[in-house]
């Protein structure tokens, strides 16, 4: 069996260091899930940066910028809505890979899954997210996001 593993050049910050950021995006991640799941569209858009952009497979084409984003976040949660099982999202097995340029690329794991009224959690898709993170105002936001899904690939 061959691994193939990812390069580590750009892990270049220290112990502690690396330790602080990378619970730095654990966090970003935390806190961006969590606004997805309460559908506050508004304020998930702006997790992203002005010039975003998002790569969804279930799309024809990348959506651009914050208000396309939040466009399409408001619709998802008005289907969801009307389904009558919301959607939950868990990100785990985080990679972060800090770049020269001060941003950090990420992979993760993510799962959706949606609880019906009354009924037992079932996941529906299981994808892997990569994000491009740029600091801002001693924050990250999203400049560019791109998902897999596991049964489209």
């Amino acid at each position: 069996m061959t691994v193939e593993m990812v390069a580590t050049a750009g892990r270049t910050l220290q112990g502690q260091e690396f330790a602080a950021l990378y619970a730095e995006a654990q966090q970003f991640y935390a806190l961006q899930m969590q606004i997805l799941d309460a559908h506050d569209t508004g304020l998930w858009a702006q997790t992203f940066t002005e010039d975003a952009v998002l790569e969804l497979p279930s799309l024809p084409e990348p959506v651009p910028a914050r208000p396309g984003l939040a466009r399409h976040e408001r619709a998802g949660a008005a289907a969801q809505r009307r389904a009558g099982s919301p959607l939950s999202h868990w990100v785990g097995m985080l990679d972060v890979q800090p770049r020269a340029d001060g941003s950090l690329h990420t992979r993760c794991s993510a799962l959706v899954y949606a609880t019906p009224d009354g009924g037992g959690s079932k996941v529906l898709y299981v994808c892997v997210m990569e994000d491009v993170l740029i600091r801002s105002r001693g924050g990250w936001l999203i400049a560019h996001r791109r998902v897999i899904r596991d049964d489209l690939a």
